[in-house]
């Protein structure tokens, strides 16, 4: 009878220790996810409606046998919302801990130097993943630079970001400008930038520019910037032609051709290396430049100078066969 009762205790705990093996192993080993798979997590879901989900999906075989490993040999922690990439063959313990870090798939919009905020707006409503409507930006409000976000998420929650990192930059940048700049506050630096970033796609231009516009502003000159005359015709979108010279005699609060000091608002998004130009600019004596057929420009000290830039810019476009 004793060695009965030791035989069946020692089946019933083979019994136990094939079942825990076999409990264990369906919690880490390899799930039935044959090749890489998108799962969205909804915001103010619950691990519950999560595991049913993944068994419609097909992503585990059990909702009833994950969430009773989950609750013995899972963490603790509640699981994330958003767009995760599960990975194949992952198993039932990856998954839980992907949800419960939030190892979501981040995606990216890029916001480039002058890029104007017509623009922006036209990129990040075209961002299917993205949700909700938003107006179009304030001139010059936006940090050109590369941000992610997850599927789902709100247009303005990513726009909002894109703002704070130019209001957090100039509050950086400015108490570092130099001494006897030509502007007196964050706002005429930041449109001033924006003219030095429309002027100029050479960067080892931008602190020479800057030290130029600089030094007409000081001087109470005309800054004659042809991409203010263009802006309140396209709010920044190219104009696709030549500027006509009734654009060029338009009066308004842009055109600074035909009024002195900078416009009333910026005329583009400036990047970070613009912003520097203007709180650091070249010292020059410069004040006239025109392009020199290189992507460049021929800076120029006297009308005289620059005069004779002017022929020879013409005479290159002449030869081009642009004249």
């Amino acid at each position: 009878m004793r060695k009965t009762a030791l035989i069946l205790g020692a089946v019933a705990a083979l019994l136990v220790a094939i079942g825990g093996i076999w409990f264990a192993s369906g919690w880490w080993s390899s799930a039935v996810i044959e090749e890489e798979t998108a799962f969205i997590v909804p915001s103010g879901s619950t691990l519950t409606s999560v595991a049913k989900r993944m068994e419609e999906e097909g992503v585990i075989g059990s909702a009833d046998a994950f969430l009773l490993r989950a609750k013995i040999l899972g963490g603790s922690d509640p699981i994330q919302a958003g767009e995760f990439l599960l990975p194949a063959g992952a198993s039932q313990a990856q998954l839980l801990g992907m949800f419960q870090s939030g190892d979501v798939i981040r995606r990216f919009v890029t916001i480039p130097e002058g890029m104007p905020s017509i623009l922006v707006w036209e990129r990040l409503m075209a961002q299917d993943h993205l949700t909700g409507d938003i107006p179009v930006p304030q001139e010059g409000s936006i940090l050109p630079d590369t941000y992610d976000f997850e599927r789902g998420e709100d247009r303005a929650d990513v726009l909002a970001r894109m703002q704070a990192a130019m209001q957090n930059y100039l509050a950086e940048a400015w108490p570092k400008r130099k001494d006897d700049i030509a502007v007196d506050n964050i706002r005429d630096a930041l449109i001033l930038a924006s003219i030095v970033e429309k002027e100029t796609g050479v960067a080892r231009e931008r602190r020479m520019v800057a030290g130029l516009y600089s030094n007409r502003l000081k001087d109470g000159m005309l800054l004659q910037a042809d991409p203010t005359i263009i802006y309140p015709i396209t709010k920044g979108k190219p104009l696709g032609r030549r500027i006509r010279q009734s654009e060029i005699a338009a009066v308004n609060d842009y055109n600074t051709y035909s009024m002195v000091g900078l416009p009333k608002g910026p005329i583009t998004n400036p990047g970070r290396e613009s912003i520097a130009a203007v709180l650091d600019p070249e010292a020059t004596e410069a004040r006239y430049m025109v392009a020199d057929g290189t992507g460049g420009h021929a800076f120029a000290e006297t009308l005289a100078e620059h005069n004779a830039n002017v022929e020879k810019w013409f005479a290159l476009r002449r030869e081009r066969g642009e004249m």
